[in-house]
């Protein structure tokens, strides 16, 4: 197998219901990261990607949030309708996905 190019990462912490902060979990990231993982071989992008789960990556009322390394873009709202959009732009031809990168001003 060639190392691949990009690694995706998928956040699927799960906090208890009605927790502050909320969850990627909880909305729907489970779903996300089956999606994601279809889709590399489906468009045969295995070898070009690879996909992991996370743990919490802080900006949680924003979930699922979604990292594509090494270009470090971070994707947040991430919805399964929207994995094929990441795969043929930014995996298959390098352009992130601007409406879903998660604005420089949640950095401070």
């Amino acid at each position: 197998m060639p190392k691949p190019a990009y690694h995706i990462l998928v956040c699927t912490n799960q906090r208890p219901p009605g927790h502050p902060r909320g969850s990627c979990g909880e909305n729907a990231a489970a779903a996300l990261l089956e999606k994601f993982g279809m889709g590399i071989e489906e468009k045969m992008l295995f070898g070009k990607a690879i996909v992991s789960t996370s743990s919490c990556l802080g900006p949680c009322s924003m979930g699922p949030v979604v990292i594509v390394y090494p270009d470090g873009v971070w994707y947040n709202r991430v919805k399964p309708a929207d994995v094929n959009e990441i795969l043929e732009q930014h995996i298959a031809r390098g352009k992130k996905v601007e409406r879903l990168e998660i604005p420089d001003a949640v950095w401070g």
